[in-house]
């Protein structure tokens, strides 16, 4: 997607993409930082201004924000940051910089701008049907009491498995030791599969734990993961 874009009405947008690059902040914490502000804001902000766009799944892949949303958001960042933004929107209301999307002003430009977006419409169709048993293994997980290991779980997302535990400990699912919180386990997120006792040389008589995720586990890690890492490449 664009960074900056023109909406029909001729209004200038900037995207929460750009204002990541601009401020070096990670996209899904500016995504966080909007969500935040228009929620503050409440019947103040006309949403007219403000743009959701979604990918397939229906996670947010970025927020358009016209230049008063901006402002608004980047308020409560530092100087340095605040100061990248406000000059972005300067360079591009005297012309010093253009958007890298406009609206097609000629005919030819619209039959190629129809074009390019079938064949992004085909790219997808693509990925989605290489796609299709995972999507369909992880529906029946959601849909079902099934319960997999964090390691299915990093495959379905598409990251490491270490990686993983350690968001699931930054966000409250695991322990330090990579244990469920008894509360995710109350909440019908996690599970345990405990291995038959066994002699340890230090600790005596004990058992292992494995982590489990159920079916609401795994829609409600995909989500935070989704808004935690998007725009990423993976």
């Amino acid at each position: 997607m664009q960074d900056l874009s023109i909406v029909n009405s001729g209004e200038l947008t900037m995207s929460s993409r750009e204002i990541a690059s601009l401020t070096g902040k990670r996209h899904g914490d500016v995504i966080r930082d909007i969500r935040t502000m228009l929620e503050q804001m409440g019947d103040d902000a006309d949403l007219r201004h403000v743009s959701e766009q979604q990918d397939q799944r229906g996670y947010t892949s970025e927020f358009l924000l016209d230049r008063y949303h901006t402002e608004v958001l980047v308020t409560g960042y530092d100087v340095k940051r605040r100061a990248a933004v406000i000059r972005r929107w300067f360079d591009l209301e005297t012309g010093a910089a253009t958007p890298t999307y406009q609206i097609p002003q000629t005919m030819a430009e619209a039959l190629r701008l129809a074009a390019d977006q079938a064949e992004r419409i085909e790219q997808q169709e693509r990925e989605l049907e290489q796609a299709r048993p995972a999507v369909e293994f992880t529906n029946r997980v959601i849909e079902s009491d099934e319960t997999i290991r964090i390691g299915e779980v990093a495959k379905i997302i598409g990251t490491g498995q270490n990686r993983l535990f350690k968001f699931l400990r930054q966000h409250g699912f695991l322990t330090r030791r990579n244990e469920p919180y008894q509360s995710k386990i109350d909440a019908g997120l996690m599970d345990v599969k405990l291995s038959k006792q066994f002699e340890h040389p230090r600790a005596g008589l004990t058992r292992s734990i494995t982590p489990l995720v159920t079916g609401k586990g795994l829609a409600r890690i995909q989500r935070l993961w989704a808004e935690e890492h998007a725009g990423e490449v993976a």
